[in-house]
């Protein structure tokens, strides 16, 4: 489910008043967890978190860098964390502390999925949202990057 909205507040208009409130409350968790130097936008259809140009031009993709984000999709919600899918040992480490949490890890490539608030462990996911310095994404991106390359 893509949204054509340009502006958070009218994505959060769009969604039916259940998922608006879930998906509010996650992104509370993520702005007061959020490093300096990350902005809020509207960019593929979702909440996002990215790295601003200003500080990481040369992207893959020509879109800025994305560090996380949010959706509402047909029939569930995700929660995309790009800062511990850069890198394979903070990806094991955010599953390891997930499923100790007790709730169902449902994970796609690059998100964690939920259909209720209740479904999220939030405080595991401010501390990965806040465990991420702006630069320190930008330099694992860059070496991810670098290492395809050469491959």
């Amino acid at each position: 489910m893509r949204s054509d909205a340009t502006t958070v507040e009218q994505y959060l208009d769009e969604l039916p008043h259940e998922r608006r409130q879930a998906i509010e409350t996650v992104r509370q968790t993520i702005l007061e967890s959020l490093p300096e130097g990350y902005q809020e936008s509207m960019n593929w259809g979702m909440i996002a978190y990215e790295v601003p140009f200003s500080i990481c031009p040369d992207t893959y993709n020509k879109q800025p860098l994305i560090y996380a984000a949010l959706a509402s999709q047909k029939n569930y919600m995700a929660v995309y964390l790009s800062g511990i899918y850069i890198d394979e040992q903070r990806r094991r480490e955010f599953e390891k502390a997930y499923k100790a949490t007790g709730k169902r890890y449902d994970a796609g490539k690059s998100c964690v999925r939920f259909r209720k608030i209740d479904d999220l462990p939030l405080p595991l996911i401010g501390q990965v949202v806040a465990s991420l310095p702006v630069q320190d994404f930008v330099d694992l991106y860059s070496r991810s990057r670098s290492s395809r390359s050469s491959k």
